[in-house]
């Protein structure tokens, strides 16, 4: 803040505020802890380009995980990654989207406080645990719905084929996904659910809107952009998922749609954990390379919520 100058025209002294030694220690620290995160995200990232670069000239005479080129090995592996993030998220979104209401709109308090309790529980179970589970309980429970549905709508292409009987199928991982990333949506949406104003929620029920009107008017609208966040979040733990999908699905590295059957694509964080410990020299390299494409793909993904989420920014809910 600089005083008006007197009236000789010299201007006094600026004046400063003072400096605690609180106040120093207290700014350091969150400018070095907000540095870190870029620092981190760069040494991630130049770490990932250099160990990358001998990858993509490889061919399957320098890699034997290669049949032909880099790109040839990768595609059907982004594919896979891509399509069982978009089948768990078409399964999670609504379904927590449900949840969230319910427990924020219908349900009595102390239930509602239960059922929140055992939400945030679920997002702290350990993937291993959704893998176990997967595998050993929902895989042979879901063989004879995937039965029917390949009996009665084998004419969709997406139920066709031989069903697996097993029941490790790309269908089958993406539903223990939506499992593991519906209490993280689940919580978030709850969050911003009960941020919205009440003065909104009375209105809507002042004007003669049933509950479900008011919910659609004034809530959803409100927390559209928390929606998006949320649900963006879920992608990014279903984007890279490994050891529950690893465990789960019988992948053979294909580009198929159809969600019974043997040929199942795999996931690169999938195809990671399981191809690594084994991997030497030159492949070693490949399969960083995958890592690098996933990165570019997630940091793409959340840079797209964010634009999504900065043009709503204008309606806050409050006004």
């Amino acid at each position: 803040m600089t005083a008006e100058p007197t009236a000789t025209g010299t201007p006094p002294a600026r004046i400063t505020a003072k400096q605690r030694p609180g106040d120093l220690w207290f700014s350091g620290t969150a400018v070095f802890a907000g540095s870190m995160i870029v620092v981190t995200l760069a040494a991630v990232a130049i770490f990932l380009i250099v160990q990358s670069l001998p990858a993509f000239s490889a061919n399957a005479d320098t890699a034997s995980l290669l049949t032909t080129n880099f790109w040839d090995y990768v595609l059907p592996l982004l594919f896979g990654t891509i399509w069982a993030a978009f089948l768990a998220l078409l399964v999670a979104v609504p379904l927590s989207l449900g949840i969230a209401l319910f427990i924020t709109h219908y349900a009595p308090r102390r239930l509602a406080q239960t059922l929140g309790y055992l939400v945030d529980l679920l997002a702290a179970v350990p993937s291993v645990v959704y893998g176990l589970w997967g595998i050993l309980v929902f895989a042979p429970s879901v063989v004879p719905t995937y039965k029917w549905l390949n009996e009665n709508l084998g004419w969709i292409p997406l139920f066709s084929g031989q069903v697996l009987n097993s029941g490790r199928t790309i269908l089958t991982a993406a539903l223990v996904l939506a499992v593991m990333v519906v209490p993280i949506i689940t919580a978030i949406c709850r969050e911003i659910f009960l941020q919205t104003p009440t003065l909104h929620e009375e209105a809507a029920l002042a004007l003669g809107a049933t509950r479900w009107e008011m919910i659609r008017m004034a809530v959803l609208p409100f927390g559209r952009s928390g929606i998006v966040s949320a649900s963006m979040l879920g992608l990014g733990r279903a984007l890279g998922e490994t050891m529950a999908v690893a465990m789960v699905l019988s992948a053979t590295n294909v580009v198929t749609l159809q969600l019974l059957t043997s040929q199942n694509p795999s996931t690169i964080a999938a195809n990671i954990a399981l191809t690594f410990p084994e991997a030497y020299a030159l492949n070693i390299n490949v399969l960083i390379a995958t890592g690098l494409i996933l990165f570019v793909v997630t940091f793409a993904v959340n840079a797209v919520a964010r634009w999504i989420v900065s043009r709503r920014k204008e309606f806050s809910g409050a006004n």
